[in-house]
């Protein structure tokens, strides 16, 4: 595996980290201060920047603390260069299963999301045994 790819992997532990255990201080690591998260999945264009994210995640319960399985999983990375890429991924939050586009770049050195567009759909309980055996 190139590189970059082994990097970025890992760079996005602190993402699936953070949101799982609702710990802003680690979604820091990962996300750059300007970057904005954009959605329209309930309707008009929601952008929201990183300090309305960081207070969503501190008023509400952590999928960890919850007892909530995780569905963590890189769908794709595409890079372009060694310092541009746009990761998609899937996560899940409460009952809603998010899929992730995750547009980054290598700034002082390490891998940060400086735009996230995303949307949801609510977690199926086919959804659930389907990952569940998958990870098994």
């Amino acid at each position: 595996m190139d590189q970059t790819y082994r990097e970025i992997t890992e760079a996005m532990r602190p993402y699936f980290d953070g949101f799982y255990q609702g710990d802003i201080a680690t979604l820091k690591k990962i996300f750059h201060p300007s970057c904005h998260l954009y959605t329209a999945t309930d309707g008009p264009l929601q952008d929201d920047p990183m300090d309305a994210v960081y207070d969503r995640v501190a008023n509400r319960a952590a999928p960890a603390a919850a007892g909530h399985k995780r569905h963590d999983r890189i769908l794709s990375i595409d890079k372009s260069g060694e310092e541009s890429a746009l990761v998609k991924v899937q996560i899940a939050i409460g009952t809603k299963l998010f899929t992730d586009y995750l547009s980054m770049l290598k700034l002082d050195g390490r891998w940060q999301i400086i735009s996230k567009t995303y949307t949801y759909v609510p977690i199926e309980v086919e959804v659930e045994q389907a990952v569940t055996e998958a990870a098994e």
